[in-house]
């Protein structure tokens, strides 16, 4: 059986219906264009389910908030890791599964009954447009899955960071790819995590300032020329640390396509 796209839809603001189309305009370093997700530095872009498990689901193309609907291609085959090939030359890497959540619970007897079927977020490697009822070829194994766990995704982002360069926890939210809820998870992430072993000192908050779940941030960082400013902070008569985050941010958007 040929495989192919059955149904293609986009969101275009926080908030709005999904809205089916004809085409998608799939953009390296970007996503799908005029996606309300698309993020040059996201593992999660695109989001793309089987055409038969939400039709042994009862679930209506477009209800799972996805942006491709695919038939015909195999389960074994449809699989973290796994790159998808289409007739335009465009490709989309496939990174982890979408994790069931409340906003879709509506839809199924329980959110167990569609674990592993929510559907697979991916990354766009190559650019090109795709359209419905065009054919595409599944490539398994092609890259290694991204971690289902997002602490170890955490982790294997910000190992990553250069000497010299921050992040904010923006960056980190946008980098392993979680809802802005998670922010509340990251100090949790910072608190556990030996700074023996990951370069904490390179992380600010989301305003750019150094937080206080690492020892001797300001030391560390200036030895690798990051230039720490001081804001006087009235209440405490103490001055706020900071990092003027356009001159040190490190983005690279090349992190899921290889």
């Amino acid at each position: 059986m040929a495989l192919s796209i059955m149904h293609l839809f986009s969101k275009v603001k926080v908030g709005s219906a999904m809205i089916e189309l004809n085409t998608l305009n799939l953009k390296v370093n970007h996503g799908i264009e005029g996606d309300i997700n698309a993020e040059p530095i996201s593992p999660r872009q695109v989001l793309i389910v089987r055409y038969e498990d939400i039709a042994n689901l009862s679930i209506q193309p477009g209800e799972l908030r996805e942006n491709i609907v695919v038939k015909g291609i195999e389960i074994d085959k449809f699989l973290p890791g796994s790159l998808l090939h289409f007739e335009s030359g465009a490709a989309i890497r496939l990174t982890f599964y979408c994790e069931p959540c409340k906003r879709i619970a509506h839809l199924v007897e329980s959110l167990k009954s569609i674990q592993g079927k929510r559907g697979i977020l991916g990354v766009v490697i190559k650019s090109g447009q795709i359209k419905v009822g065009s054919n595409f070829q599944v490539e398994a194994n092609k890259f290694p899955a991204l971690s289902e766990n997002p602490y170890q995704r955490f982790l294997n982002f910000i190992i990553k960071i250069p000497s010299g360069k921050v992040v904010t926890y923006k960056q980190i939210i946008k980098g392993i790819g979680v809802d802005n809820s998670y922010l509340r998870a990251i100090p949790i992430y910072l608190k556990k995590t030996s700074t023996d072993d990951y370069p904490l000192h390179r992380i600010l908050d989301s305003k750019g300032y150094l937080i206080t779940y690492v020892s001797q941030q300001k030391i560390k960082l200036e030895t690798e020329g990051v230039q720490v400013l001081a804001k006087a902070n009235l209440l405490s008569n103490l001055n706020k640390n900071f990092i003027e985050i356009k001159d040190y941010l490190w983005e690279d958007i090349t992190l899921y396509l290889e």
